[in-house]
């Protein structure tokens, strides 16, 4: 599983650009995929706020994840565009019969593919050797552009939830 994505990220868009991570309980088939890469096309060529085209960027990552980028230095993103884009991933669980926002499944790259593991899980996951302090963790919890390119996809030591599990940095 290739893991580098940033070379996809939008170059373009400023490092405060914000930030929506869904990830689906499932991996997506390869029709799926293609069939949610066109929607999310879509949807960001229309997306705007109060009438205003919203710069924005939406992608299928690992054939699981999809990200919604907003780079509000021209069109600030309000109640309503943000509606529309809950509104699209909302539209591909019920297509797909997927959740994606079950925020207590967590991602990790195990074995080069990703796998979720329920939050209550993770601490004897990591005690029995699934997973490890290194393993690639997918903290869906960044907020913006920057925090995409250097914190989402992290070991577990270097991620919020090694204060949650007593794990050293180290």
């Amino acid at each position: 599983m290739k893991t580098n994505y940033l070379d996809i990220l939008p170059g373009d868009f400023a490092g405060n650009s914000r930030v929506w991570i869904y990830q689906s309980n499932r991996p997506f088939m390869e029709r799926e995929a293609i069939e949610i890469t066109e929607q999310l096309d879509q949807f960001v060529m229309q997306w705007n706020a109060h009438g205003a085209g919203v710069k924005g960027w939406g992608k299928l990552l690992f054939n699981q994840t999809i990200i919604l980028v907003a780079d509000e230095t021209e069109t600030a993103v309000s109640g309503c565009s943000t509606d529309s884009s809950v509104r699209i991933i909302k539209s591909i669980e019920r297509q797909y019969n997927v959740n994606m926002f079950d925020r207590l499944l967590l991602g990790f790259i195990v074995k080069d593919k990703i796998e979720l593991l329920p939050m209550a899980q993770v601490g004897y996951a990591l005690e029995k050797g699934y997973i490890s302090p290194d393993t690639l963790y997918l903290d869906n919890t960044v907020l913006n552009l920057e925090d995409l390119k250097n914190k989402w996809l992290v070991p577990i030591k270097d991620s919020w939830l090694k204060d949650k599990l007593s794990i050293s940095a180290a």
